[in-house]
């Protein structure tokens, strides 16, 4: 394993990240969990895109609040159903934690398929470290892809 790795496995964001997190299934509960944010002021909060290199700095008050309207919108958008379902929160009160799955890259965000699917987007109040890094998919998507064709064996 590479220092980088090991030091990432042993983050407070990679075991906050690992724990316990409430669905917010409707949209009203969505739009409760974004007051919450925005009523804290929205200093101290990463915003982290998944994929891209994590932020050094926590985003600015102003830079919090345009990503929380522009995921809203793009959520609503293109999460055409009548259920939220794809944000999720460490605690929906208070919370400290919040992933954001993109509706176009959902697979089973629960995990119960096997795989694990990253979010799009995730919120935190520590600083993130480069989860495809620190938590590699594994090959069962291209295991199953080549059972399904039989491109391998």
């Amino acid at each position: 394993m590479s220092e980088t790795r090991s030091r990432q496995t042993d983050s407070p964001y990679l075991a906050a990240f690992q724990g316990g997190f409430s669905g917010v299934l409707r949209w009203h509960q969505l739009d409760a969990l974004w007051e919450r944010l925005r009523a804290r002021g929205g200093e101290g909060w990463y915003v982290y895109a998944v994929g891209e290199p994590p932020p050094a700095s926590p985003a600015d008050a102003e830079s919090l609040l345009r990503f929380i309207d522009e995921v809203d919108a793009l959520l609503r958008r293109e999460h055409d159903e009548d259920y939220c379902g794809v944000v999720y929160a460490d605690d929906l009160q208070q919370p400290r934690f919040v992933k954001i799955y993109d509706p176009n890259h959902l697979g089973s965000s629960c995990g119960s398929s096997g795989l694990r699917v990253l979010p799009g987007w995730t919120l935190s109040l520590i600083p993130p470290v480069d989860l495809p890094e620190a938590l590699p998919q594994t090959g069962n998507r291209r295991r199953w892809w080549q059972k399904l064709f039989g491109s391998g064996k």
